[in-house]
C-alpha cells in the first residue's frame, strides 16, 4: 500500500473504505493504523484511508476525489450518526457515480459505545470485525430501486391519551382525515383519571374534556374506540391498516346513552376505570366514566350473568332503543392511510414487583390515590382508606418504586414520579388539613417550569417533610402501616407508623406495545419504548418511514411534553402530507 492508501490487487468490486475521524469519534480510543492495516487485507478493498469530519464539506470532497482517482466502484464510510448523514452522503456520492447500493454506512459509536466502555485492544478488535462485515455485505448487496409512490393524505393514531388526541387534533385541523384507534372504549387516557395536574392544580378534567369532545364530534376525525390495530402492511405514504373492532354487545348506532342497561344491571365488579379500588365497582354493563367519549356502554362478557348463567336478560329487556346484541362479534375494518402516529401511552410498574412491600389495601400505587383525591372519584375527594374507610392522618409517600433500581425494577428515572407525589401531599393536605405528609426520595428532580417552586411551596405551605434515603421494608402491624427505611442525611435509620402509603412506581410501557410495534415493523428498547431515530434531532420518527411516535409511548414525560409531542409529531405528518409523492427505497429481485 502507498502512502495515498491504494495497493495492489485484482479488485472485483473495488470497494473504498473511508474511516472518519474527528473529536466526537471513537477513532481516538482504537488503534487506528492496526484497523487501516487488517481492512486492506479484505477481498475486494481497492483503497483505505481515514479522513477527518467526513461529514462537512471538506470530507465529503476528499472522499468524491479518490471515487474518481482510484476508479472505486462502492464505499464504506464510518460516520457517527449514519441516520442523519445518510442523505448528504447519498446526495454527494451520486454525483461520483456510487449508486444506493453501492454504499455502506457503519456506526463506531453504535459498536463501541459512547463513552466508549471498552479497552482500546477490545475496541480495536470490534472496528476490525463490523468493517470485515460491512466489506461482506456490500460484496453482495443487490441493487436498490428508489421510487415514488403518491401520498394517502389520511392519518392514524393509535392511543387516545392526550398525546395522541392532540396529534390528531392537529392533523385534523389541517385539513386531513385522521382514524384514531383507542383500544378502551373511551379517549381521555391516564389524564382524564387524575385529580388535579402539577404545577397549576388544574382539573384535568376541565381542561382535557372540551378535547375528547372535540375529537369526538370533529367531522375529519374518524374513532374508532374500543379497538385495536390488528395488522399494518405498505410502506410510508401508502399504508393498509386492518383494524379489530371488539365486539362490546351494543349497538352502538342504535344507542342513546340513556343509562338504563346499566341502573338495573344485576352484575356488580370491580372497576378498571377505579383501579378496582373497592370504593367504586361498576356494573357488567358499563360506561367507564360520566365524560367517556364515546358515551357509549360496553358488556363485559367475563362478568354478564347472560353470559355466565345463560339466565339473565336484563338490560336487553330494559333497553328503549333494542341496542342490546348478545350475538355480536368483533369486526375487522380495512383502512388506507399515508402516515401512522404511535401514542399509546404507558401503565405503572405492579405493585407486586417490589417485593419487599406487603400486598395491602393501604399500600396503594399513584393512580389508585389520585382516584381517591379526585372529587369525581369513588369517594368523592374525601380521603378514605380501603381497609376501613377512615381518614389517614399520617400518610408516607415512597418515590422511585421499581424506578431507578436495576435489581428490582428498572435502572431508567420515571421523570414524573417526584412531582406527583408532592402533588397529591399537597392535595391531601387540603383535604385532610390535620394530616401529617411524608416524602422518602432518592433525589428531586424538579425540571419543568414552576417544578421547583411548587415543591418548595408544598414544604412551606403544607408541611410536607422530606426524607432522603430508600425504604427497605412496608408491612402490616395491626390496624398501621409501618414504613422501614434510612434517613441517607443523617445516617438514621427511619421508622414511620402510618395509616397509609402511596407509591409513585416506575413508569412503563402500556401493555402490549412490543407486539403492537412487531405488527408496525418499529424498534423497541429493551423495556418496550419506541424507539426514536435520533434522541436529539430526530426523536419523532421511528425506525420505520411515514411512521411518528410521541407521549410516553416513547418514554416517561409529563403532560406538557406529552402534549407538545403530540402536536409535533402532527407536524411532522403535515409535512409529509405536503408532498404529493415521496421516494421510497426497495431491494431489486432477480
Amino acid at each position: 500500500m502507498d502512502e495515498e492508501g491504494r495497493f495492489g490487487r485484482n479488485e472485483m468490486n473495488k470497494i473504498g473504505v473511508f474511516i472518519c475521524y474527528c473529536d466526537l469519534n471513537v477513532t481516538g480510543d482504537i488503534d487506528l493504523d492496526e484497523v487501516i492495516n487488517r481492512v486492506k487485507e479484505e477481498n475486494d478493498v481497492a483503497y483505505v484511508t481515514s479522513c477527518r469530519d467526513m461529514c462537512l464539506d471538506l470530507g465529503l470532497k476528499t472522499v468524491k476525489m479518490a471515487i474518481e482517482e482510484e476508479h472505486l466502484e462502492r464505499v464504506v464510510i464510518t460516520t457517527c450518526s449514519p441516520n442523519l448523514h445518510r442523505e448528504s452522503f447519498i446526495e454527494s456520492l451520486a454525483a461520483a457515480g456510487i449508486e444506493l447500493h453501492q454504499i455502506k454506512l457503519v456506526d463506531l459509536k453504535e459498536v463501541c459505545g459512547w463513552p466508549i466502555n471498552y479497552s482500546r485492544e477490545e475496541a480495536t478488535v470490534r472496528v476490525i470485525a463490523t468493517l470485515s462485515a460491512a466489506i461482506e455485505e456490500l460484496t453482495h448487496q443487490q441493487s436498490i430501486i428508489r421510487s415514488r409512490v403518491p401520498v394517502i393524505k389520511r392519518a392514524l393514531v393509535i392511543g387516545g391519551g392526550i398525546a395522541g388526541i392532540q396529534a390528531a387534533l392537529d392533523i385534523a385541523d389541517g385539513g386531513y382525515e385522521v382514524v384514531l384507534v383507542e383500544k378502551t372504549s373511551s379517549v381521555g387516557g391516564h389524564m382524564i383519571q387524575y385529580s388535579e395536574v402539577f404545577p397549576t392544580l388544574d382539573c384535568p378534567q376541565c381542561i382535557e374534556t372540551p378535547k375528547m369532545v372535540e375529537v369526538g364530534q370533529h367531522p375529519n376525525i374518524k374513532l374508532y374506540a374500543y379497538s385495536e390495530v390488528e395488522s399494518v402492511t405498505g410502506e410510508a405514504g401508502d399504508f393498509t391498516v386492518i383494524i379489530k373492532r371488539k365486539a362490546s354487545y351494543v349497538d352502538w348506532d342504535k344507542c342513546n346513552g340513556c343509562g338504563a342497561c346499566q341502573q338495573k344491571c344485576l352484575t356488580v365488579c370491580e372497576a378498571e376505570y377505579e383501579r378496582k379500588l373497592n370504593f367504586g365497582p361498576r356494573k357488567a354493563i358499563y360506561i367507564p366514566f360520566a365524560q367517556a367519549v364515546p358515551n357509549k356502554p360496553v358488556l363485559d362478557r367475563e362478568h354478564c350473568g347472560h353470559f355466565t348463567t345463560g339466565l339473565c336478560q336484563v338490560c336487553q329487556q330494559v333497553c328503549p332503543r333494542e341496542a342490546i346484541d348478545y350475538e355480536q362479534t368483533d369486526t375487522f375494518i380495512e383502512e388506507k392511510v399515508g402516515a401512522i402516529v404511535i401514542a399509546t401511552g404507558f401503565e405503572l410498574m405492579p405493585k407486586p414487583e417490589i417485593g419487599e412491600y406487603e400486598e395491602d389495601p393501604d399500600i396503594l400505587e399513584g393512580i389508585e390515590f389520585e382516584r381517591i383525591l379526585c372529587p369525581g372519584g369513588p369517594t368523592a375527594g374525601e380521603v378514605l382508606r380501603p381497609s376501613d374507610g377512615k381518614i389517614p392522618k399520617e400518610v408516607v409517600f415512597v418515590s422511585c418504586c421499581g424506578s431507578r433500581d436495576p435489581e428490582h425494577g428498572v435502572p431508567y428515572c420515571s421523570r414524573v414520579c417526584c412531582m406527583y407525589l408532592t402533588k397529591m401531599a399537597m392535595l391531601y393536605n387540603h383535604a385532610v388539613h390535620d394530616g401529617r405528609p411524608y416524602m422518602f426520595y432518592i433525589d428531586l428532580r424538579t425540571t419543568g417550569k414552576g417544578y421547583e417552586e411548587f415543591v418548595q411551596r408544598a414544604v412551606d405551605e403544607h408541611g410536607l417533610v422530606y426524607l432522603r434515603g430508600k425504604v427497605s421494608k412496608i408491612f402490616r402491624e395491626g390496624e398501621n402501616i409501618r414504613v422501614l427505611g434510612a434517613d441517607t442525611l443523617t445516617g438514621k435509620s427511619v421508622d414511620i407508623s402510618c395509616d397509609l402509603v402511596v407509591l409513585g412506581m416506575a413508569m412503563m410501557p402500556a401493555p402490549g406495545i412490543k407486539e403492537l410495534a412487531a405488527k408496525l415493523g418499529v424498534e423497541t428498547d429493551e423495556f418496550g419504548f419506541i424507539t426514536e431515530m435520533h434522541c436529539k434531532l430526530r426523536p419523532l420518527e421511528t425506525s420505520v418511514s411515514g411512521i411518528f411516535v410521541c407521549g410516553t409511548a416513547q418514554g416517561p414525560k409529563d403532560i406538557p411534553d406529552s402534549v407538545s409531542q403530540g402536536g409535533a409529531a402532527a407536524s411532522k405528518v403535515l409535512g409529509l402530507f405536503s408532498q404529493e409523492e415521496i421516494v421510497t427505497e426497495k431491494v431489486a429481485v432477480g
